[in-house]
């Protein structure tokens, strides 16, 4: 049983959907018709009306056809260029990876930074936004960051932001969260998702909700990509910038249907639901999860195991036949990681998993 955070387990219509005759994207129009049915979906669930563009306020969605990485790129390369100067707020690993893809644009990045096991340091924020040699173009942050469970006070960010200069363009990965969590899309210039986590359909797609604002930036500057590029999306009407990924499409399209046939608040119920009772048999035994349940995000649960991640991970695995994921970066071998999310944000699958983890801790 999968239950990691990403990719997640695929239901068995998506799979269906997937094995049905390919449709050549580039000559067939029936993919224009399930692209822009994936778009509207995406809409209703990124909480924007699909019928009003970005430019006339809204946003439009866009879809790439690469896994959640591309978006994240994408996004920096879109936006940054050499001088740019933006502001990466990070208490974690794709906090501060944003830097690395400012700096490989020619971008300068400003990493205002916490501990993994900390909230977002806003007074931070505060302070870099205000110093007299401020001058950033855009500031980027994460909602949910994965490899610690922590789910960030997005809304309180953006406000310091906009109450310090309501011109600075954002960018907000809400890979992780987009779902099964509110994300206050509205308020964001790029705010990005992917195909793998909470919708349950296969790694292939980073999908993004655009401002008129970021096109706007995007457009003033010197693309040096084609393929880690928003731009081309932008307009779609003349045909996609390369083939994309058809049975990705067509899988997230149902993942999708899904999500919305069962209503999104429904769906954030059983994010909640499923949560909640993973960190209460975490608590008893024994085990404490990194920020604290307090911010700990609806779709995943991360336990400190110290020294034990790789080991415990490889007898769920051969024992018990459920897949956990263990830490990233630092905290490789001290985290392990249930991933409730999508798919498999249900209470019994949350109870088999913490029955194998019992039995081998």
């Amino acid at each position: 049983m999968l239950m990691t955070p990403g990719p997640t387990a695929v239901p068995e219509p998506v799979r269906e959907a997937m094995s049905r005759e390919l449709i050549n994207p580039d000559v067939d129009p029936r993919f224009r018709e399930i692209y822009d049915r994936l778009t509207d979906r995406l809409a209703a669930v990124y909480g924007v009306d699909p019928d009003v563009p970005a430019a006339a306020g809204g946003r439009d969605i866009v879809a790439l056809g690469g896994e959640g990485i591309l978006g994240l790129e994408a996004a920096i390369a879109s936006l940054v260029e050499p001088g740019t100067e933006v502001l990466c707020l990070s208490n974690g690993l794709y906090g501060e990876g944003f830097a690395d893809f400012v700096e490989s644009s020619g971008g300068e990045a400003t990493v205002v930074a916490a501990d993994r096991d900390e909230p977002l340091p806003l007074d931070a924020l505060d302070d870099a936004l205000a110093a007299d040699d401020a001058d950033f173009d855009l500031v980027t942050m994460v909602h949910c960051e994965t490899p610690t469970g922590a789910l960030n006070d997005v809304d309180a960010a953006l406000d310091r932001v906009e109450a310090a200069d309501p011109e600075l363009l954002t960018v907000v990965d809400a890979v992780s969260s987009l779902g099964a969590v509110p994300v206050p899309t509205d308020r964001i210039d790029v705010c990005l998702g992917a195909s793998q986590k909470c919708f349950s359909a296969p790694p292939g797609l980073a999908t993004a909700a655009v401002s008129e604002r970021a096109w706007a930036a995007m457009e003033a500057r010197d693309p040096h990509s084609l393929y880690a590029n928003f731009l081309p999306f932008r307009d779609v009407s003349d045909g996609f910038p390369y083939t994309h990924l058809t049975t990705e499409v067509v899988a997230l399209d149902a993942a999708l249907g899904l999500l919305l046939d069962e209503g999104i608040d429904a769906v954030r119920e059983r994010h909640a639901s499923a949560a909640v009772r993973c960190r209460e048999r975490g608590a008893e035994l024994g085990l404490e999860t990194v920020p604290g349940p307090e911010r700990s995000s609806p779709t995943v649960t991360a336990f400190e195991v110290p020294g034990r991640a790789e080991a415990l991970q490889e007898r769920l695995r051969e024992e018990h036949d459920v897949i956990l994921a263990t830490g990233l970066g630092e905290g490789a071998e001290d985290i392990l990681r249930v991933g409730h999310m999508g798919h498999n944000a249900r209470v019994d699958r949350v109870e088999e998993t913490m029955d194998a983890l019992a039995a081998v801790l």
